[in-house]
C-alpha cells in the first residue's frame, strides 16, 4: 500500500516558529510531526510515500532522505513554483501513488492512531477517519450515520486530516491548484464516503499555543 503526506504548506498561524521551518517539522516531545507519520505508515504495512514539497522543502528532504531509516521508500513532489493546495497536490502526485487506495495525511496534525485495515466496497471512493470537534473549532465538519460520512446542520465530527482514498476520487479534476474540502462535501452528499470516529489522541497543531500544549503534554 501507498500514502501521502501533505507538507507544503506555508503555516502562517504557526508563525513566527515557521518562518524558518516547515510544518511538519515542528517537534512535540521531541519528535517531528513528520517522523511520527513515517513510523506509523510503516507499522500498517505501508511501503512507499509521496511528501508534496513547498515552504522549506529541502529542509523535508534533508530530514527523510530516501525514507529506509523508516523501512519506506519515500519520494518526493515538488510545489515550490506553485502550491497546488490539499486537492491539486494530491492530483499531481497520483502517478506516483498507483492505482490502488492510498492514505493521505495531514502533516500539521498529532495523532497515535494506529492505521485502521480499510477495505473500500466499489461505489465507495474514500474513507474518512473523523474526531470529536474540538473547543476551538465553532462546529465539525460532518456526521457519520452508519459508517457513512454525512452532513447535517450541526454536525458533531471533525475531519482529521487521515483518509483512505480511490485515484478516481481526483483523477477527474484539472490538473492546478484546488481544495479537496468541496469534492469531500459533494461526495459526502452522494454517500459515496464512510468513516470511524476516533476518540483518542488527536492535535491540528495550528497554533503556537497548541503545539506548545501539545509539547507539554508529551513531555
Amino acid at each position: 500500500m501507498n500514502a501521502m503526506i501533505l507538507a507544503a504548506g506555508r503555516g502562517e498561524r504557526l508563525r513566527p516558529i515557521t518562518d524558518k521551518l516547515p510544518k511538519p517539522l515542528v517537534a512535540p516531545g521531541g519528535e517531528t510531526l513528520l517522523e511520527r507519520h513515517l513510523r506509523r505508515l510503516a507499522d500498517a504495512g505501508v511501503e512507499k510515500v509521496v511528501i508534496n514539497l513547498g515552504w522549506h522543502g529541502e529542509q523535508i528532504v534533508d530530514k527523510v532522505g530516501s525514507g529506509s531509516q523508516f523501512g519506506l521508500a519515500v519520494s518526493y513532489s515538488p510545489e515550490y513554483d506553485e502550491i497546488l493546495e490539499t486537492g491539486g497536490g494530491i492530483r499531481r502526485a497520483l502517478p506516483m501513488l498507483g492505482h490502488e487506495p492510498f492514505w493521505v495525511l495531514n502533516g500539521d496534525i498529532y495523532c497515535d492512531l494506529p492505521l485502521p485495515n480499510v477495505s473500500l466496497d466499489d461505489d465507495t471512493l474514500g474513507h474518512l477517519i473523523l474526531v470529536p470537534t474540538p473547543d476551538y473549532k465553532a462546529q465539525g465538519d460532518f456526521d457519520l450515520v452508519d459508517g457513512k460520512i454525512r452532513r447535517g446542520d450541526a454536525p458533531a465530527y471533525t475531519f482529521a486530516g487521515i483518509a483512505l482514498y480511490r485515484p478516481a476520487f481526483v483523477d477527474d479534476q484539472e490538473p492546478g491548484r484546488f481544495s479537496l474540502a468541496p469534492l469531500l462535501f459533494a461526495a459526502a452528499d452522494r454517500g459515496l464516503l464512510t468513516g470511524e470516529v476516533y476518540r483518542g489522541a488527536w492535535t491540528d497543531v495550528g497554533t503556537p499555543e497548541r503545539l506548545a500544549q501539545l509539547d507539554s503534554e508529551l513531555v
